[in-house]
């Protein structure tokens, strides 16, 4: 089995005997939930799903998988996503089949998808590959598994000795406690990739998803295994080589 990680994505091309090309968090429609809260930005789906498509084009891969929260709002649809999200995913799936493991603001994306494209929340297996949202506990079939996972859009942020600062999309890699999950035993041990979010507006500490964990996934990392990827694949090394929490905090 083969990574590829695409930086222009973010996103992760799994080559096993197949090709899946995977995408997480696209919350599709953000930009009326900032609009509420002050924060106007025109709507920049078009350009996510254009990306998004360019990537498929390029690499022709056997699927798409969406990684969940494909929209945004929750518990309802807004009006913006009722004009777009049937669009959008027309487009996508005119170029490659396609499949949704569905995450937590995926309220009603069924109605938006067709026949077969819709995984089972608790994650699926594809290929011999793992996948999950990860606001949710993994389902059976994922243990021993490599498994691929959305919902806590990690974000690295590295500064040099004279304060030069970047912050960049990155990749967490981890074992995961299988009797923290409550996993059936497994001959090997179920390792998470936890991948960057495709919206762009998206972005999450690492260390803060590894000191104040919010999801059954993060919960159950196996501390000293955790390492740090940027979004092309660069390793940083553990998330203790990012230095403490506090040296960002204001």
């Amino acid at each position: 089995m083969r990574l590829d990680f695409l930086a222009e994505g973010p996103a992760v091309l799994v080559e096993n005997a197949e090709r899946t090309l995977v995408a997480a968090d696209l919350h599709l429609g953000i930009e009326s939930d900032l609009a509420v809260h002050g924060w106007h930005f025109a709507s920049r789906s078009d350009e996510r799903v254009s990306r998004l498509g360019d990537l498929v084009d390029r690499l022709s891969p056997d699927r798409l998988l969406l990684l969940g929260d494909v929209k945004h709002a929750v518990p309802f649809t807004t009006r913006q996503e009722w004009r777009e999200l049937p669009g959008a995913l027309a487009a996508l799936r005119s170029r490659v089949p396609l499949l949704v493991v569905p995450g937590n603001h995926d309220p009603g994306i069924e109605r938006f998808l067709s026949p077969g494209e819709l995984a089972e929340k608790n994650g699926t297996v594809v290929d011999g590959v793992g996948y999950l949202h990860g606001h949710t506990i993994p389902g059976p079939a994922l243990a021993g598994r490599l498994v691929l996972i959305g919902h806590h859009h990690p974000l690295a942020a590295i500064r040099d000795e004279v304060g030069c600062a970047l912050r960049s999309p990155a990749c967490l890699s981890a074992v995961l406690d299988g009797s923290c999950l409550g996993l059936p035993p497994a001959d090997t041990p179920t390792r998470a990739l936890l991948v960057p979010a495709f919206n762009e507006l998206a972005g999450y500490d690492v260390r803060r998803i590894v000191a104040d964990p919010f999801s059954p996934v993060s919960r159950c990392l196996v501390p000293e295994s955790v390492e740090v990827l940027l979004a092309d694949g660069t390793l940083i090394g553990p998330i203790e080589s990012l230095g403490p929490m506090e040296d960002w905090d204001p």
